[in-house]
């Protein structure tokens, strides 16, 4: 009897969308239409419309061929080799040539590193302001976190050996931390933490010894036990002066600063090694190890016994740097979390249809909105700082920890409940989600934990005065700012209520320190609500003024948790925009439309 044949099996359905939507590809600038709009408010216009077509082509690559490029890093972290196949000791780092075409992406094509210091960075003929570059690695971050880390120690390093170094040192580097040319470029990095010494710079042990006969007049001796970008071609470095007699000053007034070069003038390389690379939670794509110093040559920066204060100014730009990055995390999981509530379909809705997932996507866009404005506030105090304007470098010393300690935590949460979002596939390795929380967690981490810069919040308010400054600023931005009476009125209130828990704390010396979290928090949230309120004016944003309100009903008020979540009447006050401010063009201006 022959067989019968096999039915033909049936022909598979498509349905009209992917279940599963993917938004790969598309361009992340495209996708924040709010940036757009608040951009010309920190940069003068001929620079913003010189910019534009860079950052629509960065906001492209970050959606797509840099994400791409990122994943593949993230997933192939680089190796250490001690020594050659024939037996030469020559130590190398193995990189991924996806993470070497995102170097060549962000340091060569987009100089972010070099746009602070000289001009012909992108066309523009003069050094560009922090918001620019902070502006264009906004959108960079939000495809690749790791590779921002030695951009931002190249930058910093350079800024700190301008300022501090001998003006012949400058004079032999400074071309190649600034060239975009890749294969003449020198990366920097950043040798200060030891075993016992972290944040506590007092207990630095690492010993600089006057040797004459060395390049640089300096030999180092000891461990370092967390430098990122290792083998960089310059890396700052925190050590102890030893006298002749083989004596060193004790706590911070012994730590001197000192620049460590890679190789030494006659093309041999000095005497450091590199032991092993970390194993990290995040930042895979990057490169982090311990360091032995064996007698390394170097070049003392600055004056003997100031390292600290010389590297607090490389430590504060860098700090600025983390919460760019944690804005950008943010933005990049706030941007999947619409993308996924507008398309994915479940019980036959949108999920952007559903009151507790539009409530949701609300509790992510709060934190993410204000920590753009304070990257902005920032880097634009941060400008005014280095042009001398009056009380600018008070106000950028107290908003630089301000945005390090609240929005680099802010990150881990947003990051996780983006992740939530997507559901099960947002756990699973080849969306970006897990990477964005793995690289969220290192924020609060680097360059100063919570507790470290919440201290350094009262530490600037007690030492440089930047509280009043603070608060007579925010008091500015509140009164160009068009509000109803009873709006102003909470404002004005939360101004008063932020600065006095916070100089209350100053106030109280050592018993005040246990308050610095809360005082942090607070000044944060305030300035932050205040600063988007007066971008929503000059903009022409009732949206933007809806959410600045919304900061502090949720982040400042007082609730009842067990309230019903009703909100203030006051909230109701929310005036139209002036006649004259310029109504932005992309996306809605008149209600709360996350999408």
């Amino acid at each position: 009897m022959p067989a019968r044949a096999a039915p033909n099996p049936p022909a598979p359905t498509q349905p009209d969308a992917h279940p599963v939507p993917d938004r790969h590809g598309a361009s992340l600038f495209a996708a924040d239409p709010d940036l757009r709009a608040l951009l010309p408010l920190y940069l003068p216009a001929d620079l913003f419309n010189h910019l534009l077509p860079h950052l629509e082509r960065m906001g492209a690559l970050a959606g797509g061929v840099l994400d791409e490029l990122a994943n593949v890093a993230d997933h192939a972290p680089p190796t250490l080799s001690h020594r050659t196949r024939t037996g030469l000791d020559a130590q190398r780092i193995h990189k991924h040539p996806a993470y070497v075409e995102l170097e060549r992406v962000a340091f060569a094509e987009f100089g972010l590193a070099a746009a602070s210091h000289r001009g012909g960075v992108l066309g523009w003929d003069k050094p560009m302001p922090p918001a620019a570059k902070y502006a264009l690695t906004y959108l960079f971050v939000q495809a690749e976190f790791g590779l921002c880390c030695p951009l931002s120690m190249t930058d910093s390093l350079t800024r700190t050996l301008r300022k501090f170094g001998d003006p012949a040192l400058v004079q032999r580097f400074l071309p190649n931390l600034t060239t975009q040319v890749f294969d003449d470029l020198y990366q920097g990095a950043m040798f200060m933490t030891e075993q016992g010494a972290g944040s506590d710079v007092a207990a630095t042990a690492t010993r600089a010894i006057r040797d004459a006969g060395a390049e640089g007049g300096w030999r180092l001796v000891g461990d370092k036990w967390f430098c990122s970008n290792p083998d960089a071609a310059l890396a700052m470095v925190l050590a102890r002066v030893e006298e002749a007699d083989g004596t060193a000053v004790d706590g911070i007034k012994g730590v001197s600063l000192f620049l460590l070069p890679r190789t030494l003038a006659d093309g041999s390389a000095n005497h450091y090694r590199i032991i092993r690379l970390k194993d990290k939670l995040g930042t895979r794509s990057m490169a982090s190890g311990e360091i032995r110093l064996e007698g390394a040559h170097a070049y003392l920066v600055g004056e003997p016994g100031r390292g600290f204060v010389q590297m607090a100014d490389m430590i504060n730009n860098s700090r600025l740097s983390n919460g760019v990055r944690a804005a950008g995390l943010m933005r990049r999981a706030l941007t999947e979390g619409q993308f996924i509530a507008a398309e994915r379909r479940a019980f036959g809705k949108r999920l952007a249809d559903m009151p507790l997932m539009r409530r949701q996507l609300l509790k992510l866009a709060l934190p993410t909105e204000q920590a753009r404005t304070m990257v902005f506030q920032t880097a634009e105090a941060l400008r005014r700082a280095d042009a001398g304007e009056p009380d600018a470098y008070p106000l950028m010393r107290i908003l630089t920890p301000l945005i390090k300690f609240r929005a680099c935590r802010d990150a881990r949460k947003v990051t996780g409940d983006a992740m939530e979002m997507r559901g099960g596939c947002g756990y699973i390795e080849e969306w970006t989600d897990p990477r964005l929380v793995r690289d969220a967690h290192l924020g609060s981490i680097w360059e100063g934990t919570s507790n470290i810069v919440a201290l350094d919040v009262l530490r600037a308010i007690r030492r440089e005065g930047s509280l009043p400054v603070l608060r007579a600023y925010l008091q500015g931005l509140l009164a160009d700012t068009p509000l109803h009476d009873r709006a102003r009125t909470v404002f004005a209130l939360a101004i008063d209520r932020a600065t006095a828990q916070a100089a209350q704390a100053a106030d109280a010396g050592a018993d005040g320190d246990v308050l610095a979290r809360q005082a942090a928090s607070g000044l944060y949230h305030v300035t932050s609500a205040v600063a988007m309120a007066w971008e929503a004016g000059r903009i022409g944003s009732v949206r933007r003024m809806r959410l600045a309100q919304l900061v502090l009903v949720h982040r400042v008020l007082p609730q009842d948790p067990l309230g019903g979540g009703t909100e203030p009447e006051w909230l109701a006050d929310t005036v139209a925009p002036p006649a004259d401010a310029p109504v932005r063009a992309a996306g809605a201006v008149d209600a709360i439309n996350l999408f």
